[in-house]
This record gives structure tokens, C-alpha cells and sequence, in this order.
């Protein structure tokens, strides 16, 4: 039997509930991977009450989860290039808080032998939506990029990213989290009033570029305030005052080729992945409670 989380009605983080199924068989062209580690991301919260409905209606009882790591335990016929016991981490879309999960293979990327079950778990939604922000962003060697929420899920994988791409970054945070950031090269600055004046003071020859990963109105007018070319500030929140502020909303373009630039900057050293906890399946409802808080350094995973 295969460990699923579902839910079958709208709700709060208590309608989340464990269902056990026959695993599917993967058929010709796909993989099966035995789950050890799945992230947990503030849009999974969101779609499970109901906030994406209009554009991601559930279909009940509805699975979650877009990111995981495991271990390939069927090869679908037709397949090459993976094998059973292969250690690898991908994407399944609406699927990933699963003891198994059935994709093709061009949505997995090699494990790093180095690289933790929880680690692998987090990386590849977070990880691949940072570096596509950046890419579209335009971010590179001599610019200074301001990324907001720079501690949470995203925030963290893209102001590592940029640092790697020759940027430099300022990044706002609760004042407890500016440790960390200076950590990872980052010059911290707190939310607030005032914060476009203590963006300007650790930036004092301007800002090239702007990442909202906190999802306010006040980090999108700040960013446009800011960044003379609107076309180098983005979101990726729902945020609908980036249509009135006129800066782009992004999303993930997901590849095994950028999931594996990722796990070679990890590699490398240039990519750190912090867990905030990892959390048992079964307390699923627990980590969506925490995702909700808003106030997560870092990645949350469920581990089975």
C-alpha cells in the first residue's frame, strides 16, 4: 500500500487526512519513485483552502504536493537513462505528498550523493521558481538585486542563485533572520516603514533588479520605487497590485536541466538548503499549520 495525503472538502489544515492506496504501475514512459522526502510550499496551503480555486479547481478526494526525493522502484516500458534503485529528485504536480509517485522521467534529476533526503525533498519547485525569477529578471555579474522574504522558501534558494550569478544582493527579513542571510553573502534590511531609505543606504549606487517572494503591497511599490526598468521587477506571489504596479508575475519553468544546474551548484558548495524542520507524514495538517505562519525560515518537508 502507498501512504497518500488527501483532502475532500475546502478547509483548514485539520481537513488534510492519510489514505492508504495501491500504488499505481507506471506505464509505458514513465518511472515509479518511492517517496523519502516532499516539500511543503505556501501554494499547497493556499490550493487546500481554496484560494486557487478559480484556477486550480481540486477534484475530490485531491492529493498535494509538488516537489520530491526517493528512490526509482519501477521502469515503465520504453524507458532509458534511469533504472530501479536510481536516487533521484523532481516535481509531480498536485501529487508529491505520496509514498509513491508515477512520472516521466524528464521530470527527475540524479540525486547528489551528498545531498540529505529532506534537502532533496525542498529543492526542486523552490529551487527551479528562484532561478527562472532571476533568468526573467535578467539578473547577472555587476547587478544589485533586492529580494524580499530573502529567508523563506524561495527567498533563500534565489538570493544564493544570484551570489552565484556574480550579483550583488540585498535582502529584507525579520531582524532574527539577518544572521543567516549575512551567512549566505546577503545585506539584510528589515520590513517596515522606511524600508525604500535602508534599501537605498545599503545600496548606494541603486538596485537593478527586484524579487518579491513576500507577496505585500508595500515590497512591490518599494521594488518599482527602486528599479528604473519595471520590466526587472517581478512576483511570484499572488499579489493583484502587480498588475496596477505594473511588474510581471512569475512562475516555475521546471526542466531536468535546471534541476540539475541546481543540484551542480550544491555541489559545488554555492547552493545551501535549509530545513526549518521535517516533519512525519502523518502530520501533515502540523506543517501546513507552520506554512501558514508565515514566519518559516527555510523549508518545511514532510519525510515518510
Amino acid at each position: 500500500m502507498s501512504r497518500t495525503v488527501v483532502f475532500s472538502a475546502y478547509g483548514g489544515p485539520e481537513v488534510l487526512h492519510i489514505v492508504d492506496l495501491e500504488p499505481d504501475e507506471p506505464g509505458a514512459g514513465t518511472i515509479r519513485v518511492r517517496v523519502r522526502a516532499a516539500g511543503v510550499q505556501p501554494f499547497d496551503a493556499l490550493f487546500r483552502g481554496g484560494g486557487a480555486h478559480a484556477h486550480v479547481p481540486a477534484t475530490f478526494p485531491q492529493r498535494l504536493g509538488n516537489e520530491f526525493a526517493g528512490v526509482v522502484d519501477a521502469v515503465g516500458e520504453g524507458v532509458t537513462g534511469v533504472a530501479v534503485g536510481d536516487e533521484v529528485l523532481g516535481w509531480a504536480m498536485l501529487a508529491s505528498y505520496a509514498e509513491h509517485v508515477v512520472v516521466p522521467p524528464d521530470q527527475v534529476a540524479p540525486k547528489p550523493a551528498s545531498m540529505p533526503w529532506p534537502e532533496a525533498g525542498v529543492l526542486s519547485a523552490s529551487g527551479q521558481t528562484a532561478d527562472t525569477a532571476l533568468e526573467k529578471l535578467r539578473v547577472g555579474a555587476g547587478d544589485t538585486v533586492l529580494v524580499h522574504a530573502a529567508a523563506g522558501g524561495v527567498g533563500t534558494f534565489a538570493v544564493q542563485i544570484a551570489r552565484a550569478l556574480g550579483a550583488t544582493v540585498v535582502g529584507t527579513a525579520s531582524e532574527r533572520n539577518h544572521s543567516h542571510l549575512r551567512d549566505l553573502g546577503v545585506i539584510p534590511v528589515a520590513y517596515g516603514e522606511g524600508l525604500a531609505e535602508r534599501v537605498r543606504a545599503a545600496a548606494p549606487d541603486g538596485v537593478h533588479a527586484a524579487l518579491d517572494a513576500a507577496g505585500t503591497v508595500e515590497a512591490l511599490e518599494v521594488s518599482a520605487a527602486l528599479v528604473a526598468d519595471r520590466t526587472r521587477v517581478g512576483t511570484i506571489a499572488y499579489q493583484p497590485a502587480a498588475d496596477r504596479i505594473g511588474v510581471q508575475r512569475l512562475g516555475a519553468e521546471r526542466s531536468t536541466a535546471r534541476l540539475g544546474g541546481l543540484t551542480a551548484l550544491y555541489e559545488k558548495g554555492d547552493l545551501k538548503v535549509r530545513i526549518q524542520e521535517a516533519i512525519p507524514v502523518e502530520e501533515a495538517a502540523r506543517a501546513h499549520t507552520l506554512i501558514e505562519s508565515g514566519h518559516t525560515t527555510g523549508k518545511l518537508v514532510l519525510v515518510f
